[in-house]
């Protein structure tokens, strides 16, 4: 029986994506890069992934889960003919407003998720620029962040457990309700695994309490120096705010065009920041930042007047990269992190190999915690470009990590940063980190050929392995 044929006697022939238009609709993220599909399947619950994983297993197909397909760095591109694994059907969602807490299946969005819970005073704390479309699948693969993830921590912070689909066919929970669960923390391997070693159908997260009061300040600056100055000040006062993003002049003519939400054109860059909490509090740490970013040089400093204002500019904040489309029919970016106390350093190389490469370099990102997104828009039709836009990310992922920083702060490895894995982790470092997935997936049926690059096993360097050498 043909691969196609035994999915069809699965699920039905509506659920299995076969017809070659259909399916090159899976073959990329929101990146740039493009793989084959086999066949795209479409399971509503956990028993059927289970089917699905020993169908092609026993095809020796790979499998490569996915979500709405909004991630950034090939993580669900296919590096060979695959089959498709889309959990977006797998919607269903309980909260237990006593523990604050909800069971939550793969395919839930993140938007759906929050506001949901907000009829009980809760939300589900990170939200990924893309949260409108996002899935909690996705969010766990690539431990996503977002703007208010600053105090809250990544989605690794606000999952308790997971249901895993093993490449043996088995449902496994690792993790549970108590928050700190005796021994090895499985959990937290499989969050941010990017679907190498298991298949996620269920997570259980935490629901943080809506603030009492929130402010959101919006400050300008004539110098893209001193709005990166005044996050570092803000954060030497003392204060760690909900949300503390920026966004430089090119971007903000993009947005504004896009949104409308108020932010000045005339400014190098602004900055958006959020505080949350007892209104006493919130007012004291408002005024404190006003204070930081005058004293370095803020044109002017506003804060929203109401909700709807502080809601306008979170649209405009989270529209950005919707709004290059403007700009230009195509963009790339990277989420490379440097230390906040480099900010001003980095971001000037950045501004410097847009310029030797000739690129329209816009920057949107997480300045309190210093994950950058420097994003290039361009023309892919341009003959030599996209050699100009790779060698250009390439150079700037090298110069975060000279500064100190990582590789990713929310986006994953996926394919695109993939063979960039050296620059931080030493050979004996990528080796436990293919042995850890080996035990997991030892076949390699889940999305072969992500995060790590070729060789990262001792036995794949093609040399032998010294005598006595524990493998």
């Amino acid at each position: 029986m043909t691969l196609v044929q035994e999915l069809r006697d699965l699920l039905g022939d509506e659920r299995v994506l076969s017809d070659p238009l259909r399916t090159h609709v899976y073959g990329k993220d929101a990146g740039i890069r493009r793989g084959e599909v086999l066949a795209v399947v479409l399971p509503a619950s956990t028993a059927e992934v289970v089917a699905l994983v020993g169908i092609a297993a026993r095809h020796g197909i790979p499998v490569v889960p996915r979500g709405a397909g909004t991630g950034l760095a090939g993580g669900t591109v296919p590096t060979s003919p695959s089959l498709v694994v889309s959990l977006t059907k797998m919607t269903h969602f309980d909260v237990d407003v006593e523990s604050r807490s909800a069971w939550v299946e793969a395919g839930v969005l993140n938007l759906d998720l929050s506001e949901h819970a907000a009829g009980h005073g809760l939300h589900f704390a990170p939200d990924p620029s893309s949260q409108a479309a996002c899935t909690i699948g996705g969010n766990v693969a690539n431990n996503s962040g977002g703007p208010h993830c600053l105090a809250e921590g990544t989605t690794v912070n606000h999952v308790l457990a997971v249901e895993v689909v093993t490449a043996r066919g088995e449902v496994v929970v690792l993790g549970g309700e108590a928050p700190d669960p005796i021994g090895l923390d499985l959990r937290g391997i499989v969050v941010g695994s990017e679907g190498t070693l298991g298949i996620v159908t269920r997570a259980l997260v935490k629901l943080t309490p809506n603030p009492p009061a929130a402010r959101t300040l919006l400050a300008d600056f004539a110098r893209v120096e001193d709005a990166a100055a005044t996050v570092s000040g803000v954060i030497a006062g003392g204060i760690v705010p909900a949300a503390l993003e920026m966004m430089d002049r090119l971007m903000t003519t993009a947005v504004e065009r896009f949104v409308g939400a108020g932010f000045p054109t005339d400014a190098a860059a602004v900055l958006l920041a959020e505080v949350t909490g007892h209104p006493a509090a919130v007012e004291a740490e408002a005024d404190l930042i006003r204070a930081v970013a005058e004293s370095n040089g803020a044109g002017r400093v506003r804060v929203a007047a109401d909700e709807g204002e502080r809601a306008l500019l979170w649209k405009g904040r989270k529209a950005a990269f919707g709004a290059v489309a403007q700009t230009a029919p195509d963009y790339y970016l990277h989420d490379a992190v440097v230390p906040r106390t480099r900010l001003v350093e980095v971001m000037a190389k950045v501004y410097e190999i847009a310029d030797r490469f000739d690129l329209a370099m816009m920057n949107v990102f997480h300045a309190g915690d210093g994950n950058l997104h420097p994003l290039m828009a361009f023309d892919a039709s341009q003959d030599g470009v996209m050699d100009r836009v790779q060698t250009a990310a390439d150079e700037l992922v090298e110069v975060c990590v000279a500064a100190g920083g990582a590789l990713s702060g929310e986006h994953g490895i996926g394919l695109e940063k993939r063979d960039l894995m050296p620059l931080v982790f030493s050979q004996a470092d990528l080796d436990a980190q293919a042995r850890l997935a080996e035990a997991f997936d030892p076949d390699g049926l889940f999305n072969p050929e992500k995060v790590l690059p070729a060789g990262s096993r001792c036995f794949d360097l093609g040399r032998p392995v010294p005598a006595g050498t524990w493998i």
